[in-house]
C-alpha cells in the first residue's frame, strides 16, 4: 500500500471513529422500553415531589429491570458509570436528589444543541421512573 493510500485509509478510519463516538455520546434515536407497573400504586398525571416507592420491594424489582433496559447503556450496569454519563449511585437520596431526578427525566439533557439524554418522562410512566429512582437509592454510595 502506498503512503498516500495508507494516509487516506487512516484518515477515513479516524473520521468514521469520530462520527461513531459522536453518535454514542448523543445516543442517537433511542426508544425507551415501557415497563409493567401494575404491581405499584398508581400516581396519576400530576408529578409527585418525593419518591413514593422508597423501600417498596415491587418497585425495587421493577426499577432494577427498567434501569437495565433504559439507563444502563449510558449510566452503566448496576448504576456504575463507565464514563459516558454520570454515575447515579452518587445521586443524593431524599428530596434533594428527587428534585434533580425529576428535573432530568422530565427535561432530558442537551449540550450545544445535541441531546445527551432524552426526556424520559415523554416515554416512561411516572411509576416506572420513580421505581428506577427507588432502585438507585438502594444503590447509593457516598462520594
Amino acid at each position: 500500500m502506498t503512503a498516500k493510500a495508507n494516509f487516506l485509509r487512516t484518515s477515513a478510519t479516524l473520521i468514521l471513529g469520530s462520527l461513531l463516538a459522536t453518535q454514542a455520546f448523543a445516543h442517537g434515536d433511542v426508544t425507551p422500553q415501557k415497563m409493567d407497573v401494575s404491581a405499584l400504586p398508581k400516581l396519576g398525571e400530576e408529578w409527585v415531589e418525593e419518591n413514593p416507592y422508597v423501600g417498596n420491594e415491587d418497585a425495587l424489582k421493577i426499577g432494577e429491570s427498567a434501569y437495565a433496559q433504559n439507563c444502563a447503556r449510558c449510566h452503566g450496569l448496576d448504576a456504575v458509570s463507565g464514563g459516558i454519563a454520570p454515575d447515579l449511585r452518587y445521586l443524593e437520596p431524599g428530596i434533594e436528589g428527587d428534585e434533580w431526578f425529576v428535573y432530568r427525566v422530565r427535561n432530558g439533557a442537551v449540550r450545544n444543541g445535541v441531546p445527551y439524554m432524552p426526556k424520559m418522562a415523554d416515554y416512561l410512566s411516572q411509576e416506572t421512573l420513580w421505581s428506577i429512582r427507588a432502585w438507585l437509592v438502594s444503590k447509593h454510595v457516598e462520594q
